[in-house]
């Protein structure tokens, strides 16, 4: 199976005076997204499943990632801030070896890679890691790793 791991668009707002977890995407990241979804559609990402944070920043990302890759959106708590290898092992336990996109957070995400694979990355927003897990595998090992600029200047 593929692990894709979409973190969420840029959600700055240099004057946002309400909750962090309600923050929303800027008028860039969803643009930027926009892009990303394109660029990701060209490159023959199929998932099967989006699973997404239900935080605004993540669910709008995976709205535009779904309308442009054609996968349902499902939202999943346990992938708000926190998400672990624990909680990653257990939604794709649920998956029967599909291909499943997940939408979420840093460092959570960062952290699941080097989890996974032994190798340290950051996730800049909108960058989008693909991940090989498999009983097959010796190992899970990462396939490719994006940052939103590259993937939308090969891609987009």
């Amino acid at each position: 199976m593929k692990l894709f791991l979409l973190r969420h668009g840029k959600a700055d707002w240099p004057d946002w005076t309400g909750s962090d977890d309600e923050r929303p995407l800027t008028e860039e990241g969803i643009q930027e997204m926009r892009l990303v979804a394109a660029a990701l559609k060209r490159l023959a990402v199929k998932p099967d499943v989006i699973l997404s944070s239900p935080l605004p920043r993540a669910l709008r990302t995976a709205k535009i990632a779904a309308e442009a890759l054609g996968a349902p959106v499902e939202v999943r708590a346990e992938l708000k801030p926190g998400f672990d290898r624990g909680a990653c092992d257990t939604l794709l336990a649920m998956r029967d070896g599909a291909d499943v996109m997940m939408v979420g957070h840093e460092p959570d995400f960062s952290c699941l890679v080097r989890s996974l694979i032994g190798g340290r990355i950051k996730l800049s927003k909108a960058a989008t890691a693909a991940v090989e897990i498999g009983a097959e595998l010796a190992a899970p090992r990462l396939i490719w790793l994006f940052p939103a600029k590259l993937l939308i200047r090969l891609y987009g």
